[in-house]
């Protein structure tokens, strides 16, 4: 957990991943290319959560991202796909709800065979054995919810907040289904995925950073200090 003074002064908030690992590597890329150009005494990065399903590879980011590749310290926010699939680990009968929103990319990325499942078997063994030690290692609290200082980290709703610089207040959501399409004035900005658009939103109130990579090849980062705030964007070109 990030010390409770800890008030970064760059923070790189990534977008939904769904299994896009070769895009997540060059958003990694991207992160460094800019602390190098533009250098930061301290900084951030979030990544906002639905790293599973829908992408080839939701193996290969988890992996990357319980080692943490990134240039500065880092916080991983748990989306509802993640919520998904742990629902799916301990009551298979979730299967059919979880295939139809990308589940099946997820296990076809550990190697398992989803045939026994798609003829209404339980869930595979081999995934039941790998992902439990894989999900505790990543996220520590269970219920994805922790307090450190002017942390505050939940699911789904607001995950984590601190404060940013006077009176504002910078608030990352994991899922934010209400938070993306309000013109409400939330007395803080809000960061957060869940809904895709073809570029990153940037609001008075919130700024939204699903651009839908699984389908649309592009992950977007939002850099936000002081200063204002400003996009990466890593694509398969």
């Amino acid at each position: 957990m990030i010390s409770a003074v800890y008030e970064p002064r760059r923070i790189y908030a990534i977008g939904d991943t769904h299994g896009r690992a070769d895009l997540l590597d060059r958003m990694v890329a991207e992160i460094a290319r800019d602390l190098s150009a533009h250098p930061a005494d301290d900084a951030l990065t979030v990544t906002v959560g639905d790293y599973v399903d829908r992408g080839p590879d939701s193996r290969g980011v988890i992996e990357r991202l319980m080692r943490n590749p990134f240039a500065t310290r880092f916080v991983a926010l748990k989306g509802n796909h993640e919520s998904l699939l742990e629902s799916f680990l301990r009551d298979s009968s979730t299967a059919d709800y979880w295939r139809r929103l990308g589940g099946l990319e997820t296990l076809h990325s550990y190697g398992v065979d989803v045939g026994p499942l798609m003829r209404g078997r339980r869930r595979p063994k081999r995934f039941a054995r790998r992902c439990p030690q894989a999900m505790s290692s990543f996220w520590p609290h269970s219920n994805c919810r922790c307090r450190s200082g002017d942390i505050f980290c939940a699911m789904p709703g607001c995950a984590l907040a601190f404060h940013w610089s006077g009176n504002t207040r910078t608030t990352f959501c994991g899922s934010a289904t209400s938070s993306s399409t309000a013109r409400v004035d939330f007395g803080k900005i809000v960061v957060h995925g869940h809904t895709p658009t073809e570029e990153p939103e940037l609001r008075s109130n919130r700024v939204n950073v699903d651009t839908g990579a699984f389908m649309t090849d592009r992950l977007t980062c939002a850099v936000l200090e002081e200063k204002g705030v400003r996009f990466l964007m890593a694509t398969d070109q």
